[in-house]
């Protein structure tokens, strides 16, 4: 489990932004390492993980775009049934919000990674710290 530091990028909901995103990020050589994107009618919240989240924030707000940042758990899950259940019964007997997750699966048997918001950080770690 790990502690990282989530980029949360408020932008116009139109064709090219999210090329114009990560190309700037790339000519940076900052790779991405987990994304979420949340669409509204006339904007949207592109959510991520980085391999610089400083210098990508400082990027970022220097094009004129609006960066939040927060801190979000990145945990290693086996990519079998149940995984995202025993963890999230973990959390709810530790009385822990998920406000809002996303991830990946890797190939078939192998760890997977959720990236999880959750509303008190402290103890969730602790909470998954004992399994």
């Amino acid at each position: 489990m790990k502690v990282h530091k989530q980029l949360s990028i408020f932008l116009e909901n139109k064709p090219g932004t999210l090329a114009r995103v990560s190309g700037a990020l790339a000519a940076r050589r900052i790779n991405i390492l987990g994304l979420s994107i949340m669409d509204a009618v006339d904007h949207g919240v592109v959510r991520m993980v980085v391999s610089n989240p400083v210098q990508a924030a400082h990027l970022l707000g220097e094009g004129g775009m609006m960066v939040v940042e927060s801190d979000v758990l990145a945990l290693d899950l086996p990519d079998k049934p149940g995984a995202l259940a025993r963890l999230a019964e973990k959390l709810s007997k530790a009385r822990v919000n998920i406000e809002y997750a996303y991830g990946t699966t890797g190939r078939a048997g192998s760890k997977s990674q959720v990236i999880v918001k959750v509303d008190n950080l402290q103890r969730a770690r602790r909470a998954l710290g004992r399994s």
